[in-house]
Parts: structure tokens; sequence; C-alpha cells
């Protein structure tokens, strides 16, 4: 069902994406009431699928999310929201900074756990937006965005880290939780110096009291403090943003003595049961505060579920991580970043209900400012507010489209019914790859009709071109536009390539010429 509001009231949000400085000093005053702006608690789960969530696969998913599905019937369910990318790093950029991903130098791939910063110094994050109005900002979790370490890394002040970009406070790790160094930081140091090497799938410095399985409850507990610690400035008109950043259900799969064993499909179904414990005590600590009917919970994955939670085992034994989507983490296909995406608001949205509204990460930047009444800044080039349909307000599309992209760094583009793909297999970790797609003689796009095939099975490009060329066209332009939003030219950080291979290849520079 596609929520509906008034031409007044879409008008009235048209008007609201109008352009300003990319400084934070420069985004104006808000015009609502203290008493009005809600405190934001933003979860994001890392590599949750959404067939994991039970209550949005109850037919194909076995494994039991109570938490998360309370908040589905306390809430409205966004059926059709995607990471800005099918991995971790660049939708988490998406996710702060309402830009594309592969507008920057990341074009493919991951960040490590010591990898320089994504995020520009200039690039206006939410978080800095909404600690100009007067929000308290913390974070809890994973960064996976790259800092700037000193001489001595561990001893030295981090720069480029949540601080630098708009947080007043960071408890959590540098990137995913199979990443070294395997140590805790809070604001701009690390809590311990490494004195052993530890290994999760990958080697590396750590603490000595450092735990894989402990850091989704040492998450859970700082993320529940932070709520207690804010709760009476909160009451009395000075809201927070609290960003929590699970590490779960990623890799390593280590979910803790507690819940080894509750699903009955291996550790991946107990480490989600474990993450949806963690997500539960979130939304508890704001009933027990008393401060949850006037907060936005918004709960989401920042991609699919990862091949490394085994899934042939999963589905064999009739649980489902992509429901019904094709595809996994880091693929083209929708279950590589459709994701789970509920939002709670007491009072503001209704409960129970759904929205078929085409939504992305990235959208996080424009419906904050839309909350707090500020205009959305010119360098947020590709978010969308989502307000109207949290309201139930929203009788038009929101997006024009949404942009897709794989770990390799292959596009897609989703525009109504419609779903381009330009590359021949799963542009990821999914058979057929890339050059096994080619060998196979597949044709070099997809095209998909999702109304009738949202799994993906029936390329229709062939028989319609003019579809083909329109969204071919439309995603070039929002290339060399540099924005997929209304208002000024903005450049990328590097040249863009959107088709590969021979004879294919359509690369854009930063200036936007061809």
């Amino acid at each position: 069902m596609l929520l509906r509001t008034s031409l007044l009231a879409k008008l009235a949000f048209i008007a609201i994406v109008s352009f300003a400085s990319p400084t934070a000093a420069d985004v104006p005053a808000p015009q609502s009431t203290a008493s009005q702006r809600p405190n934001i608690v933003y979860i994001l789960c890392d590599d949750l699928g959404y067939g994991d969530v039970h209550a949005l696969n109850p037919r194909r998913g076995k494994i039991k999310t109570p938490n998360i599905d309370k908040l589905c019937s306390e809430g409205m369910t966004f059926t059709d929201a995607h990471g800005a990318s099918s991995v971790c790093t660049p939708s988490r950029y998406g996710i702060l900074t309402g830009r594309y991903p592969w507008r920057t130098s990341l074009q493919s791939g991951v960040l490590l756990g010591m990898s320089p910063p994504l995020i520009s110094r200039t690039q206006l994050t939410v978080a800095e937006m909404l600690k100009k109005q007067g929000y308290a900002t913390g974070m809890i979790g994973k960064w996976h965005l790259g800092m700037t370490f000193g001489k001595d890394p561990f001893a030295d002040p981090i720069k480029d880290d949540p601080l630098q970009h708009g947080f007043d406070y960071f408890f959590g790790i540098s990137a995913s939780l199979d990443m070294p160094p395997f140590v805790y930081i809070e604001n701009q140091k690390f809590t311990e110096v490494p004195t052993v090497t530890k290994t999760w799938l990958r080697s590396g410095p750590a603490a000595k009291d450092f735990e894989a399985e402990n850091v989704l409850p040492d998450f859970t507990k700082k993320a529940v403090a932070y709520i207690a610690d804010h709760a009476a400035d909160a009451k009395i008109g000075k809201p927070f943003f609290l960003y929590v950043a699970w590490s779960a259900p990623h890799t390593p799969i280590l979910p803790t003595t507690e819940w080894q064993g509750k699903s009955g499909l291996g550790p991946y179904g107990d480490f989600v049961m474990e993450t949806d414990w963690a997500t539960g005590e979130v939304a508890k600590a704001l009933d027990a505060a008393g401060i949850a009917d006037n907060t936005l919970l918004i709960f989401t994955s920042d991609n699919g579920c990862s091949p490394a939670a085994g899934i042939q085992k999963l589905e064999s034994a009739g649980h489902y991580p992509s429901a019904q989507f094709r595809g996994y983490k880091a693929d083209i296909w929708d279950g590589g970043h459709r994701i789970p995406f509920i939002a709670r608001w007491p009072g503001k949205i209704k409960p129970g209900t759904e929205s078929s509204q085409i939504s992305c990460l990235n959208d996080l930047m424009a419906t904050c400012a839309d909350i707090v009444g500020v205009r959305l800044p010119s360098n947020a080039e590709d978010s969308v507010s989502m307000l109207p349909a949290l309201l139930g307000q929203d009788r038009f599309p929101l997006r024009e489209a949404v942009v897709h992209h794989s770990i390799d760094g292959y596009f897609a583009i989703r525009k109504g019914k419609w779903k381009l793909e330009l590359c021949a297999g799963s542009g990821g970790w999914s058979a057929p790859k890339e050059d096994a797609a080619k060998k196979e003689n597949l044709p070099p796009i997809q095209l998909y009709d999702m109304t009738v095939d949202e799994s993906e099975r029936k390329n229709v490009a062939a028989e319609n071109p003019l579809v083909v060329k329109e969204l071919t066209a439309l995603l070039e332009k929002y290339v060399k536009d540099g924005r997929s939003t209304p208002g000024p030219e903005e450049p990328n950080d590097a040249k863009i390539t959107i088709r590969k291979g021979p004879n294919a290849t359509r690369t854009i520079d930063p200036l936007r010429g061809d």
C-alpha cells in the first residue's frame, strides 16, 4: 500500500528540498519549537537480511525475532527499502551524508580497520546538522568509514573520527568485527594499547581482554546507558540523536553462551536472535525512560545477508535470509541491498502500517532535515525526505528513482516497476559472477519488471529497448549532474565508470564531462 497525501502536501515537501551551504555552521536555525523535535534513534544491523526478520518473512523465515516483530506492530514497515550499496562501508557513507557512495573514490569493495577516512572534512553529516539544531549526538558501534591515526596509532588522538563528523560521543570499533585492531575506541582514543595478537578471520593487534562475542552485549549496555543519561534533558526539550551500529550478525558469527542453540538453525540463527534481543533492549530503554512517545526509532540493516552465514544450510532447513528476493550481500540483485526498515514514532506513525515507497538509506539526512525544519544542504545530493510516508501523507512516489551498486562496482537503477542492471551476472559474489556470465554468453544487461518478477528471473531487456534507453539515460544524468535530486550540479570525487567490459565502458569524469 502506498500511503497517501494531498497535492498541497506534496508541493510543500518539494519546497523543503531547497539548498544551503554545505557547512554545519551555515545550516539555519530550526523552524519548529524545541518541544516538537523528537529524539532520533537509528539502529543499523550489519548484514541482516530482509528475510531474517520473521514478521517480514513469515512463510520462509524460521528465526524468531520477537522484538523486531514488535516494532513492526508498533510502527511502519517499508517493504521496498535499500542500502546505498550491497556492502557495508559505502552504505554507511550514504547514511551519514545523504550522498551516493560511488561518487567518492571508493567505487568497489570496502575499507579495512585502519584505512584512511572516506568522509571529507567539508562533507556535512546528519550528526553535524542535528548538533547545530541543539541535539546531543552519540554513536555506539561500528564506524567503518576510515580514520586518521597518528604516528603512534594507539596513543595519539584519532582524527577524522565520529567526533570530527558531528558526534559528541563515540564508543565502538573502527570497522567490522573481523578486521583488526581488536580494541575499543572511546571518543578519540583507543581504550587500551593492544599487547597481543588475535584472530577472527583476520589476525591483528588486540587488547588482551577483548573478545568478539562480548562486543554486541557491550554495545547494548552502552546504548542503554546513553539513553538513560540523556532522558532528563530530552524531557525538557533538549533532544538527542543516537546512532547505534551493531556489529552483528556479521562475521565472526559468535553468539554468547546464553544464545547458543536457541534458534535450532546454527550459530547464524542464534546470532540473529541475540541481535533481536539487543534491539529490544534499546526499545525498552526508551520506554523505561519515559521518552518513547517523543522518539523516532528506526531499525534497519546496511545490506543483505552474507553468504558467510551458511546460506545453503539455512535454506535447506527452511530459512531464506533474502526471503523471495534473488542474491545476497555484495550482489546487484535485490537480495544484496533490499533491507528491513521499520520506523516507530508513537502518535505520529500509525501502528502496524506498511509503505511500498522505494527508499534508500541515504534518505536519513533529508528526513531529519525535514523533521527539524532546516533546509537540505546542497551536498546531500541523493537524499529524499521520507517524512510524508512516515506520517501517512504520501500520494505520489517520493523518489524519481534509486541507484543500486554492487561490491564490484556494477550499477543498477530502479524507477517504478522497472529495474535495469548494467551487468550480465550478479555483479558480486553469487553465481554467475561476471566472468562466468560472459562465458555463458548471457546478455550484458538485465531488465526486470519488479511488479511481476521480484525474484529477478526473467530478463526482459530485449523486449523493452525504450525502457533500457530511458533508464540508462537517467543513470547517466544522475552521474553527470553529480546529484539525483533537484538543485545545482555538484562535482563527483572521481571518474565514474557506469559500464564495464570490452566495448561497454561508459566513464564520466568528476567535472561531469564525457
